[in-house]
């Protein structure tokens, strides 16, 4: 490994579910994390996320519980967003709303070391339009975990058309170093993975909202006639019908093809609140699970 791929410190910025996510993965790799989020409850909410997580590691075998809080120690939470200064990657993972990331990223790039990785954990937003709020766009790229981060292992390592060549680079190795897998995209909408995902998870909700089957057939249908291990309509539920819907825009805005098209049925549900676990209600019921998030 390179000299300039050690990475001494990542800052999150974002402490909703995937950036505790990451701030996890990182620390259990053993690398300090800082978290940001600029109101206390947020990083409240965020510890409890995490701490429960390994609790869960810890009774799974799967964890020591002195290795538990070797890694609860390795995260330190903060209203500043400064606190991210002096890390070697810094991740925003704030809600899919291109002008709060885009102040965010003005305002990091505005101290942040120019050797340091500024990355995104979007799943919708152009790369390049987030870069075009700085002034070091060759150092952005976009950092695409899934949910839930700890268990996923695919990073998509998203190259804008100014990422410099060192930054994909670094990227791939960061991903790596936390025990993740890269695989390298362009920056379109969707990316690899939801490009392919979306219009098969659509299908499923046309097929619903038209009366077409069950929604407990169709989830069956997937799980047993094609190996699949969640249906689809479940799996609408776990990434979060509202960031869903934010996917299926960006993707229809950018390709103008049906199979991106939100359903009706899909908009008439997030208006609602209907989010999926995350709020307890979306194509099935969910009273008293724990939050999920997004893809």
């Amino acid at each position: 490994m390179r000299d300039q791929d050690v990475f001494t410190q990542v800052g999150v910025a974002g402490a909703g579910f995937m950036g505790s996510g990451i701030a996890e993965s990182t620390a259990r790799a053993g690398i300090p994390v800082v978290l940001y989020e600029p109101e206390e409850a947020a990083l409240t909410r965020s510890r409890d996320r995490i701490d429960a997580s390994l609790h869960k590691a810890v009774a799974g075998g799967k964890l020591a519980a002195g290795e538990a809080q070797d890694l609860l120690d390795r995260i330190a939470w903060s209203t500043d967003l400064r606190a991210l200064d002096g890390s070697d990657v810094v991740i925003e993972a704030i809600v899919e709303d291109v002008t709060l990331k885009g102040k965010v990223f003005r305002e990091i790039d505005a101290w942040l070391s120019p050797e340091s990785l500024l990355a995104s954990n979007t799943s919708s937003i152009p790369i390049a339009q987030l870069a075009s709020w700085t002034q070091h766009r060759e150092r952005v790229l976009g950092l695409h975990f899934f949910s839930p981060v700890p268990v996923m292992k695919l990073v998509e390592v998203v190259v804008g058309i100014e990422t410099g060549a060192d930054a994909v680079l670094r990227g791939q190795a960061f991903a790596e170093a936390i025990g993740k897998v890269p695989i390298r995209t362009k920056d379109r909408a969707g990316f690899i993975v939801n490009m392919l995902l979306i219009p098969y998870l659509m299908a499923a909700v046309r097929m619903y909202e038209e009366g077409f089957a069950s929604r407990e057939d169709i989830d069956t249908g997937m799980k047993l006639g094609a190996a699949h291990p969640m249906g689809p309509l479940t799996l609408c539920d776990f990434i979060g019908l509202d960031v869903l819907y934010a996917v299926c825009d960006s993707l229809y805005e950018e390709f103008k093809r049906p199979e991106y098209a939100p359903p009706p049925l899909l908009k008439r549900m997030v208006v609602s609140g209907h989010f999926g676990r995350k709020s307890g209600r979306g194509f099935y019921d969910y009273a008293g699970a724990p939050a999920q998030a997004r893809a």
